[in-house]
């Protein structure tokens, strides 16, 4: 297997045949190469240049998520950045596709040939493979199209539901991933947020786990402003695991995406974040 690793890695590890191969030695490779506070910063700044660049874009999500992105790929994501099309690959969904420089800036960092930094560079242009909003292509590593709010976290239950599905039916030799969705509070104040919460509960779906930027801004401002209700109590009487930790300490991320992946429920991170986290004229 091609081992997820920088773009910068000069040599890939010898490539295997099948699951097996693909994930031995592939925790200690990643942490390895990539567990570094350095990687968060990473993603900050090839975000803010990218969007400084393009003249538009979302800030806020790939400044606040960075560690909780940089737990998830380092420590417990399944994936080939040489095979993206790999089908017992994780499935990972932008919710908050707003922030799809979060995105582009994981694919980039973590070796996936189609999201070079020319095409970083190229955000938000016509033509660009680093959309505004993520289109679905899954050939550069991007799963789901994510446009309005709740559509992403929609799209994670029918990923999950599926992958469900073909283990029962075929057996965990064959299927066994995870799907993964970053989401915001938007996404959870929709209406299509509270059906998927149920039916996944309802399902337990114990491979779904969502990372919730509990950073209680919207765009109108403060959360307190649309919502009173105790967000992660609507999880756990549906039948959720919920896990409260700070969103900026990898460690307690990483330790929390463990206990969600032994949980035989659906899982929710709620990853406690301040906006924009790094830049003074905006954080928080």
């Amino acid at each position: 297997m091609s081992t997820p690793r920088p773009a910068s890695t000069p040599v890939d590890p010898p490539r295997g045949s099948g699951a097996a191969n693909r994930e031995s030695g592939m925790a200690a490779t990643m942490q390895a190469a990539l567990d570094d506070p350095r990687l968060a910063h990473a993603i900050r700044f090839l975000a803010i240049d990218a969007i400084v660049r393009a003249g538009e874009g979302h800030q806020g999500v790939p400044l606040g998520m960075a560690e909780i992105a940089t737990a998830l790929y380092t420590r417990h994501l399944k994936f080939d950045a040489a095979d993206p099309q790999w089908p017992d690959r994780d499935r990972v969904v932008l919710s908050n596709g707003h922030g799809s420089m979060l995105l582009y800036a994981l694919l980039h960092l973590t070796g996936y040939e189609r999201i070079g930094l020319e095409q970083v560079g190229t955000f938000r242009d016509f033509g660009s493979r680093c959309e505004g909003h993520p289109e679905r292509d899954t050939a550069s590593g991007i799963e789901v199209t994510t446009g309005p709010l709740g559509q992403g976290i929609a799209n994670a239950l029918g990923l999950a539901i599926a992958e469900a599905w073909l283990s029962a039916r075929y057996g965990d030799a064959i299927c066994h991933h995870h799907t993964y969705a970053f989401v915001g509070d938007g996404c959870l104040q929709e209406g299509v947020g509270q059906e998927m919460i149920a039916l996944a509960g309802h399902l337990k779906l114990g491979r779904l786990t969502l990372l919730w930027d509990d950073n209680r801004i919207t765009d109108d401002g403060s959360t307190e402003l649309s919502i009173s209700e105790n967000v992660a109590e609507r999880f756990r009487v549906a039948g959720w695991h919920v896990i409260e930790v700070d969103g900026h300490d990898t460690e307690a991320v990483s330790a929390a995406l463990t206990l969600a992946k032994a949980d035989p429920r659906p899982s929710m991170l709620a990853c406690r974040t301040v906006i924009a986290k790094g830049i003074a004229r905006l954080q928080g």
